[in-house]
């Protein structure tokens, strides 16, 4: 495969060259002609939760112009695997063989799709299908793809840190699983980096860092947001679906009285969503994972008769899978510089940032 130079605007071109001449290219040449039907199962939140659902789907949009495919989505009653299994079935039965879930708790329902809809294709997101016990598979009609969230929260903690140099800061996750664990350690990579390295104090104390246990609930994520704040917090990170929501709309409330309250926002670049007046945003930047691109490109590879079938595809700093937002208008050119220069030492090497637990708290 020919290597190519990687930019962070063209992400798309990435995943191409990535997918020329290997894995499977199921439905190859006939899905150059025939019209794609693209569906996907949400995860426990909803289609518009500005966070991972979202960001996926708007991907599965773009395609409809872009691809001309006819796209559809199914939201579970519930988040087991049973009631996962039934959507996708739904979406098969309806002659949707292309299907997106986002979410590792989708792991066990692919495994089993994967095998029981054989003309179907599939792509996982954040999660790798397995039978519940360990053992991994990924058919030659699926794809699994990850994303380094520890990178992102790093970036984001310095982001926040050299911004505002002093204070406390929060966390706050939806359930306690793998994708919002590895932000939330990130981010408190990036703060520990700032203090040691960049000159900043800013605290992230324990009684701070949280999971309400649902991607959901945008009225805990409030509740707990007015908490935080109380106790001083000036910005909270939020890797929460739609109770990031609720800890936004609280520090809305808080910004249009004249105070502070700072929001870092996640998957995708949030700022519109923080607007409280004019083109004033509580979010000071966004903790990026291109979820949007990972799944629009992987319809495009099957349009194009290269679906990267069997392979397990990861998106990180050094392909530019993950970021904050070019734009950000809440932070100045010193912390822009200053985080551009780190990601590139996270994409050279030099700064490694760990996908497990730190020792913030010691």
């Amino acid at each position: 495969m020919k290597k190519r130079l990687l930019s962070i605007v063209t992400l798309s071109v990435l995943a191409v060259s990535m997918f020329v001449g290997c894995g499977s290219s199921k439905g190859g040449s006939a899905a150059k002609t025939e019209k794609i039907k693209v569906g996907m199962v949400t995860d426990s939140g909803t289609i518009d939760d500005k966070s991972f659902n979202q960001g996926t789907w708007e991907g599965i949009k773009r395609t409809e112009g872009d691809l001309g495919t006819e796209i559809k989505y199914l939201k579970p009653n519930g988040n087991t695997e049973a009631e996962y299994t039934k959507e996708i079935g739904n979406l098969y039965d309806a002659g949707f063989k292309f299907i997106v879930t986002p979410g590792f708790k989708f792991e066990t329902a692919i495994y089993k799709s994967q095998d029981k809809y054989k003309d179907a294709n599939f792509v996982l997101i954040d999660g790798v299908p397995n039978d519940g016990s360990g053992n991994k598979k990924v058919g030659e009609n699926a794809v699994s793809i990850m994303f380094a969230e520890e990178q992102a929260g790093f970036l984001a903690g310095v982001s926040a840190s050299v911004q505002l140099k002093e204070g406390e800061l929060g966390f706050v996750g939806g359930m306690e699983i793998p994708a919002p664990q590895r932000f939330n350690w990130g981010f408190q990579q990036g703060v520990a980096y700032s203090n040691a390295n960049l000159g900043t104090k800013m605290e992230l104390k324990q009684e701070n860092v949280l999971y309400q246990g649902s991607f959901d609930n945008s009225a805990a994520g409030q509740q707990i947001a007015a908490q935080m704040y109380d106790r001083g917090v000036k910005a909270i990170f939020c890797a929460a679906g739609g109770v990031g929501n609720g800890v936004i709309s609280e520090a809305k409330t808080r910004a249009g009285a004249g105070k502070e309250a700072w929001v870092v926002g996640v998957d995708s670049d949030q700022y519109n969503d923080g607007i409280y007046k004019d083109d004033k945003s509580v979010i000071l930047t966004s903790a990026m994972k291109k979820v949007d691109q990972a799944s629009y490109d992987m319809v495009k590879s099957l349009k194009d008769g290269k679906f990267p079938g069997g392979k397990e595809l990861k998106f990180d700093a050094t392909n530019d899978g993950i970021g904050i937002p070019e734009k950000n208008p809440n932070l100045n050119e010193n912390t822009i510089k200053t985080v551009k220069d780190v990601f590139a030492k996270i994409k050279d090497g030099s700064i490694k940032v760990s996908d497990k637990q730190g020792d913030l708290f010691k």
